[in-house]
């Protein structure tokens, strides 16, 4: 496989292809990032598209944290809110960062890239393709990554797999919304591709991180879509006994602090 070396954000969550990320990006180590990326296939309007001359799309990995902070903390002994931070691309992660991460991350392409008169950034990306974290590197402003994609394989019976998915998806969010509550309006148009199905699922059901984690670097769509089975029966049998639940956008994840 062929590899690249890639900014690398961290976060505690977890993206997946397809999936919007909204970020709002304050810290100067991310501000460098943005500014580095605005750098790529500038056409003045603050659009990542690539211009006709055939530039790069700004691109960045993501990666959710397995042990560590995702904003950096306050210096050491100093609890009070004026405490200024730790420093450097590392910040909150260690001494060796990429023991701090989960080695299965998703490349995000940043769709919009708007830098406030405060110097913070408002960033709009999308979740493209699994990659595989191979090394971190933490010389420069931000940490970077040398990264390879992961191939989606499809696995034995995903179509079947991904039709049963749909259905105890459509019944989980009918619990998650509360069926005589809310009107489900769009999940009539829910894809039926299997591995666009496994994304959007995983996705959209709440879940902790770890389980997310899990789905992100299964091995193949069907495997994918057989531990989503499962965990959306068993979800769905849980809250059935709870109070309704707000419904959740299927494919957009909460805006991240930084």
């Amino acid at each position: 496989m062929t590899t690249a070396r890639l900014p690398l954000f961290p976060l505690n969550s977890v993206l997946f292809p397809g999936l919007v990320l909204p970020l709002n990006i304050f810290e100067e180590r991310y501000r460098a990032m943005m500014r580095d990326l605005l750098k790529t296939g500038t056409d003045g309007s603050g659009s990542a598209a690539p211009d006709e001359a055939g530039d790069e799309p700004r691109r960045f990995a993501v990666v959710a944290i397995r042990d560590g902070r995702e904003v950096a903390p306050t210096a050491p002994g100093l609890p009070d809110q004026t405490a200024q931070p730790e420093k450097g691309p590392a910040a909150g992660f260690g001494p060796d960062p990429i023991q701090a991460f989960h080695r299965v991350g998703c490349v995000a392409d940043a769709a919009t890239i708007r830098e406030r008169s405060d110097g913070s950034f408002e960033v709009l990306a999308t979740g493209t393709t699994r990659v595989r974290i191979l090394s971190v590197d933490a010389s420069g402003p931000y940490l970077t990554a040398e990264i390879e994609e992961i191939p989606e394989e499809s696995g034995e019976e995903a179509g079947a797999l991904a039709e049963g998915v749909l259905r105890a998806f459509r019944s989980y969010q009918k619990r998650l919304a509360g069926a005589r509550e809310r009107s489900l309006a769009g999940t009539a148009d829910l894809p039926d591709e299997p591995s666009v199905v496994s994304y959007l699922v995983a996705a959209a059901a709440v879940l902790d991180v770890p389980a997310k984690q899990r789905l992100l670097q299964a091995p193949d769509t069907a495997t994918r879509l057989r531990e989503e089975l499962h965990l959306l029966r068993q979800e769905t049998a849980v809250i059935r006994h709870l109070p309704s639940l707000p419904a959740v956008d299927l494919t957009r994840a909460p805006t991240s602090p930084n």
